[in-house]
């Protein structure tokens, strides 16, 4: 396989878990979304791709959209008879909208699952995973900064971002801003080249931001604009905070947290169905007057 220098993102997926529209919500911007006249179109659950070459892929968290994402995207579309360009999975935490595509692939083709320890330890206590033929599904596990490779010559790093435990392991009401391996960052290397994805973030601490300090392209968590969106919506009864994610706006937010940062692109994934950055608006205007970007289904950037 040549490798080239290029590295190529697309975005899978941009939405938050239960995509764009929702099954069963009725909030505007769903209603907007399945309105094939409208200029919002529908998004599926967050993932990334990624290539250097064009031909061999990593995919960042297997979306339960995962089918209708390769359907969508044709570099990631079989060539031949029982083939895919999907060499890799790399999985960021171990909730339902990052872990459920692994289902979907199981038709006994080869590739590689990469994760820590902890998020490891969820696909092994549930058997359904086993669909995934061990003999061909290899389970690498991977140690917080320890270096390796979805792809020949793409460097990689998983690292610890404060977030909490996945809602179906939450017993009461659960650490919010813990580190460790539940909840992770990716940053990829390739040249002097340098890319994070963090689709789940509670906070941006110190030690955080100085490890996006300088990135060619940092892709990050834009669940909520508001920590009570939800409850403001009717949708739900818990903050953006209580579910482990910063808002975009207010106080200790992620455009106040990493305005100062230098960023050479900042574009927001993991994007939740209420949110009001998905339409045109005083939100979205905020958000881009702030330099960042609203991630879509099929955005493409080549650095």
């Amino acid at each position: 396989m040549k490798v080239t220098s290029d590295l190529r993102i697309i975005i899978l997926g941009a939405a938050a878990g239960g995509g764009l529209p929702q099954w069963n919500c009725g909030c505007l911007n769903c209603a907007v979304a399945r309105d094939p006249g409208s200029a919002l179109s529908p998004q599926s659950q967050s993932s990334l791709a990624v290539s250097l070459d064009g031909e061999s892929w990593a995919v960042f968290n297997a979306s339960p959209d995962i089918r209708q994402q390769i359907q969508a995207n044709r570099l990631l579309q079989p060539r031949r008879l029982r083939h895919s360009p999907i060499k890799s999975i790399v999985l960021t935490n171990g909730d339902i909208d990052h872990l459920a595509g692994l289902l979907v692939l199981r038709e006994k083709h080869a590739f590689s699952v990469f994760s820590t320890a902890s998020i490891g330890q969820i696909i092994d206590g549930n058997p359904i995973f086993r669909v995934l033929d061990p003999q061909l599904v290899q389970r690498k596990t991977v140690a917080i900064e320890e270096r390796f490779f979805p792809l020949p010559g793409l460097e990689a790093r998983l690292f610890a971002v404060p977030g909490k435990v996945p809602l179906f392991l939450e017993e009461g009401e659960p650490d919010i801003g813990v580190e460790g391996e539940q909840t992770v960052g990716l940053e990829l290397k390739v040249g002097a080249k340098r890319v994070c994805y963090i689709p789940g973030c509670a906070m941006v601490n110190d030690g955080l931001a100085a490890r996006l300090e300088g990135v060619d392209a940092l892709f990050f968590d834009g669940t909520l604009f508001s920590d009570d969106e939800m409850i403001a919506t009717g949708t739900g009864h818990k903050t953006g905070r209580r579910m482990g994610h910063m808002p975009i706006d207010g106080e200790g937010g992620s455009l106040e947290a990493l305005g100062g940062l230098s960023i050479q692109r900042k574009v927001y994934v993991h994007i939740n169905n209420t949110n009001p950055i998905w339409r045109s608006g005083p939100e979205r205007t905020r958000v881009e007057g702030h330099g960042f970007e609203v991630g879509f289904d099929g955005m493409e950037i080549c650095l």
